[in-house]
């Protein structure tokens, strides 16, 4: 039998007056496993600034800044939890979904050659932009 006492007894932790919180199911069931860093980082954030309904009203410049994460960064993140079903946007808000019935996993398609890269690599995908950008300005 494990004895399960406090540590430090003086310093057990106690909600109060927030709404933040991430059911044990989220790590028992492989939601956590089957999030990137950004993801999860992303998720994290959203969980702690939402209000009882999940809602959280922060604009994607503040999160960006907040959480050090580039907008391109954020968006592939952003979509990623929408398309998992963890979160809705609408555009201006974020609602932190209760969890589906499974995590969502997405099998990860290696990239083999030069159109992938062009399709489906964000940086590359940057890169390009960035190039046809520069070149439409020096025109």
């Amino acid at each position: 039998m494990v004895d399960r006492k406090a540590l430090v007894c003086n310093r057990i932790r106690k909600i109060e007056g927030s709404f933040a919180w991430i059911s044990h199911r989220f790590l028992r069931s492989g939601f956590f496993t089957s999030l990137t860093h950004h993801e999860l980082l992303l998720y994290l954030f959203l969980v702690l600034v939402a209000d009882r309904q999940g809602l959280s009203y922060y604009h994607y410049d503040k999160i960006c800044s907040l959480l050090c994460l580039p907008l391109d960064e954020y968006i592939v993140a952003r979509n990623q939890l929408i398309d998992k079903d963890l979160v809705a946007f609408d555009g201006t808000f974020f609602q932190v979904l209760s969890l589906p019935r499974t995590p969502v996993i997405q099998s990860t398609k290696l990239l083999q050659n030069r159109e992938d890269m062009e399709t489906s690599d964000p940086a590359t995908i940057e890169q390009i932009l960035s190039r046809q950008f520069n070149r439409d300005h020096e025109s």
